[in-house]
This record gives structure tokens, C-alpha cells and sequence, in this order.
């Protein structure tokens, strides 16, 4: 048996892995002592960039996701690529999702939107001093560009309205150092 924290792993079951998902299901002793299971999914690494502009408005995509079903306004985000480092996915995320380009960047954090079932590492940066340039889609994206002041992204924040994660926590984070600086 392998100890994970309280709990003991006997076998681990393979049940699915393709580039973007990997899930297992363990057989384990649970903290309590009781045998049982547990799944566990693991997703590729991904970034989020929120880019801000000189007059302090935030550039998201809003793009129909299909795991949720509906539209979605974010910053960018996308997987990191094998070999390929963090900071790298980030600017080549924006350049492709919105055409744009940044000479400052800021890497803030790397946060886990989930931590029950999904391990899903999301490294956050803010890219500013931006040149707008072609967006380069990939062939499932349809992605529109949506320029909002961050205050209105707040709100929106706020009321629920943008709930993809490592989205409000770049929103927040921002606005927070803002005005406390």
C-alpha cells in the first residue's frame, strides 16, 4: 500500500487517458479505516491571462464551452503544451485567442479551481502594454472579443455573471492591488 496523506492507495485502476484528461479510480483505506474508492481526474495544465489595457479595461473571450453548455466570459486560457513553458502558453494564448500582444507581464499565481477530484494546475498572469495584432482561432473556437472597464468586470464578478474561476480570481486580485496601490 502507498500512503496519500490519511489515506492508504491498494491499486490503482486506469480508467481513461487521452492529451487533455487522465482518470483513475483507487481502491483505498479511507481515513476511517473503511475500504473504499476513490476517483480521482486529472486535466492538462493550463494558464489564464487577463489582459488590461492602458485605461484600465480588461480584454476577456466570450466563447460557448461545451462541458458547461453555454457562453462563457473569460480571460484567456488554455492548456500548456508538452515541453512548452508556462509563461510561453501564455502569450501564445492571447496572440492566438485575441490577436494580442503584451510587454509586461506578471505572473501571480498558480491556483486549483478544483481539489476534491480534479487536479487542474492554473497558473495565473496579467499582461499589460498591449499592440493589438490578427487572432489565429483554432478550428473549434469561435471566440469574440469583449473589452469591459474592470470595474464593470467586478460587478459581473459580483453578480455572478463570470464564473470561470481563475477568471474571477484574476478580476479580483487586480482590482484589489489597484486599490491598494
Amino acid at each position: 500500500m502507498k500512503s496519500h496523506g490519511p489515506w492508504q492507495i491498494k491499486k490503482t485502476n486506469h480508467i481513461l487517458q487521452n492529451p487533455f484528461l487522465q482518470v483513475w479510480l483507487d481502491d483505498v483505506v479511507r481515513p476511517d479505516g473503511q475500504d473504499g474508492t476513490h476517483v480521482v481526474a486529472s486535466m492538462k495544465p493550463g494558464v489564464s491571462v487577463l489582459a488590461i489595457d492602458d485605461q484600465q479595461r480588461v480584454h476577456l473571450t466570450n466563447e460557448f464551452h461545451y462541458a458547461v453548455g453555454r457562453y462563457s466570459l473569460e480571460a484567456v486560457s488554455g492548456g500548456i503544451d508538452a515541453g512548452e513553458e508556462p509563461a510561453e502558453t501564455a502569450r501564445r494564448e492571447l496572440k492566438e485567442e485575441l490577436g494580442l500582444e503584451a510587454s509586461q507581464w506578471e505572473y501571480l499565481a498558480t491556483v486549483d479551481p478544483f481539489t476534491t477530484i480534479v487536479v487542474s494546475p492554473c497558473r495565473l498572469y496579467v499582461a499589460r502594454g498591449l499592440a493589438v495584432g490578427d487572432a489565429n482561432l483554432e478550428g473549434t473556437e469561435q471566440i469574440e472579443h469583449v473589452v469591459l472597464p474592470l470595474a464593470e468586470a467586478v460587478d459581473q464578478v459580483l453578480r455572478g455573471e463570470i464564473t470561470h474561476a481563475p477568471t474571477c480570481i484574476l478580476i479580483l486580485r487586480v482590482a484589489l492591488a489597484g486599490a491598494a496601490g
